[in-house]
């Protein structure tokens, strides 16, 4: 008899040891946590599924979160100190990068200061949801020649790169991006299209990394009901078995 239940599991039971690239843990300093407390909470959420170790990303986007390392550094001291205090966090290791919005005043940091990296060279860039940057080729052209190896954000949350085929991502590759992913985005979370195209950019070999974007509890707590399908849980496990390699 054909059953006509298929099999899921769940993704926070191949989640251990990973390091989440992609977040807004630190206090204060962009739309994630808003001070020490959320930061300690979304720790501890973490921790229940056994994610411990971070680099954290706040944003630096000008007209917005004008962070610097200064800035960043300063968070990441306050968030140490609650760290200390909490006994369900002592595995817990952090390191900070950033998310640098694409955009002129981006091109104009590179001129001046040094970015701060996932590791060596990565960098994790994002564009607006609304439009890519005019000086896209600009902008990525300048980071390979500083030496700089762009790591894209949610891809699939662009949606003015969405058709029927991914020419458009295909581009970007081409010009040596590589491609992390929001968990959340393996559910209708950021809306059905996301979704779709989630698993259109999964099942076609480009997505690098994985990471979680978690800026509040409640992404944690969607976090823990993601179950998947076999068929896409193998393709998931795969850029969760490069990410935990890298990182």
């Amino acid at each position: 008899m054909i059953s006509f239940f298929r099999k899921k599991e769940f993704l926070i039971d191949h989640l251990q040891g990973i390091t989440d690239i992609h977040n807004h843990i630190l206090p204060g300093i962009d739309d994630g946590a808003q001070n020490a407390e959320d930061s300690i909470s979304l720790l501890e959420g973490f921790e229940e599924i056994g994610i411990t170790k971070f680099i954290a990303t706040p944003h630096i986007m000008n007209d917005y979160y004008p962070n610097t390392p200064e800035t960043i550094n300063t968070a990441l001291g306050l968030l140490k100190k609650g760290i200390s205090e909490n006994e369900k966090l002592k595995s817990t290791e952090i390191r900070y990068a950033a998310e640098y919005m694409m955009d002129q005043s981006f091109l104009d940091l590179m001129k001046t200061e040094k970015l701060l990296c996932l590791r060596e060279n990565m960098v994790l860039v994002e564009m607006s949801y609304f439009q890519p940057p005019i000086n896209l080729n600009e902008i990525l052209f300048k980071l390979q020649t500083s030496g700089y190896k762009p790591v894209l954000a949610h891809p699939e949350r662009y949606a003015f790169y969405h058709a029927k085929d991914l020419s458009k991502y295909e581009e970007l590759k081409n010009r040596g991006c590589l491609f992390q992913l929001n968990t959340l985005s393996l559910t209708p979370h950021y809306g059905n299209n996301m979704q779709k195209f989630a698993y259109k950019l999964l099942e076609d070999g480009m997505i690098d990394f994985i990471g979680s974007d978690t800026h509040r509890v409640q992404h944690i707590e969607k976090l823990k009901t993601i179950n998947l399908e076999k068929k896409h849980l193998h393709l998931v496990k795969e850029v969760i078995t490069k990410t935990r390699e890298q990182f």
